[in-house]
C-alpha cells in the first residue's frame, strides 16, 4: 500500500518535477507506449524511499522495504505494460490487472526473507485486491487521489 501511494504523495508534493517517464517515451514494436506517461522515475524512487522508511518501524529491514517497493513498481510497470498491448489507455482501469502484480511481485521477492508461506501470499494478495479499489475510492474522495480508481 505504502508503494502503491507513494508516487502520488510525491506527484502532489512535487508536481512536475523529476516526473521524467520510466520508459524514456518509447514505442513498442506495436507502435503504443512502452509504458505511458504516469510511470516515472520520481514515482519509483518515491516509492522505494517510502518503503525502505517504513520497515524498519515495522521490524522490517529498511533494505528489505525498498526491494518490497521496487518489487511493487516493477508490477506496476508490468501491469502498464501488459494494458498498454491490451490497448487500454493510460490510467486507464484494468480490475485484477491493476492489483495483482503489483501486490504478487513484492511478496515473491521477500518470501524467503520474512518466510512468507504460499497461503499467506496467496491471503495477502487477495486482501490488496479487495482492499485496493475501495481504499482508492476513499483516497479520491478525501482529494488524496485524482480518480476514483
Amino acid at each position: 500500500g505504502v508503494a502503491n501511494s507513494a508516487p502520488i504523495g510525491a506527484r502532489r508534493l512535487l508536481g512536475d518535477r523529476w516526473a521524467a517517464p520510466l520508459d524514456f517515451g518509447l514505442n513498442f514494436l506495436d507502435s503504443r507506449p512502452l509504458l505511458g506517461p504516469g510511470k516515472t522515475v520520481r514515482g519509483v524512487v518515491a516509492a522505494v524511499a517510502a518503503t525502505a522508511l517504513l520497515a524498519w518501524p515495522l521490524g522490517i529491514a529498511p533494505a528489505t522495504g525498498a526491494l518490497i517497493g521496487a518489487a511493487s513498481m516493477a508490477g506496476d510497470a508490468l501491469s502498464s505494460f501488459m494494458k498498454r498491448r491490451l490497448g487500454v489507455a493510460p490510467s486507464g482501469r484494468a480490475t485484477g490487472l491493476d492489483q495483482v502484480p503489483e501486490s504478487l511481485l513484492p511478496l515473491l521477492a521477500v518470501q524467503g526473507m520474512l518466510g512468507l508461506s504460499a497461503v499467506q501470499i496467496l491471503a495477502v494478495t487477495i486482501a490488496f485486491f479487495i482492499l485496493e479499489i475501495p481504499l482508492a475510492r476513499w483516497a479520491f474522495r478525501l482529494g488524496l487521489r485524482e480518480r476514483p480508481y
